[in-house]
């Protein structure tokens, strides 16, 4: 999807993670538009891509609940680390009691390897 800001740029492209995450917020609750997770994931991803935590603990959240993707405490656990938030941090603590030391493990080193090449 392409969004046209009328100033001869285009929304995807620009370096507006706060609009992005906005779009993402609405497609994962359907606000003005159908509940989409697919959509919701990609314009979330792209805020957090760009460091924005808020879209960074909402990609936790819907690994956490399975929300558009399949469960995945891993990916879960990653996104709550790399948000860092006082709230993150608590369900990344929830999210570990599931999982077995290796996927802990696991997470913190996609955690690791995602914030280096984001820094």
């Amino acid at each position: 999807m392409t969004l046209h800001c009328g100033c001869g740029d285009r929304w995807p492209n620009r370096a507006m993670p706060g609009a992005q995450l906005d779009l993402g917020f609405m497609y994962d609750n359907g606000y003005g538009v159908p509940q989409d997770y697919q959509e919701a994931i990609a314009w979330y991803r792209r805020a957090a891509d760009q460091g924005n935590d808020r879209a960074q603990y909402n990609l936790g959240h819907m690994y956490d609940k399975g929300d558009g993707v399949p469960r995945d405490y891993v990916q879960a656990h990653m996104w709550y680390d790399i948000a860092g938030v006082a709230v993150a941090v608590k369900y990344r603590d929830f999210v570990a009691r599931e999982m077995t030391p290796a996927q802990v493990t696991e997470a913190r080193r996609l955690a690791r390897e995602w914030m280096e090449k984001h820094p």
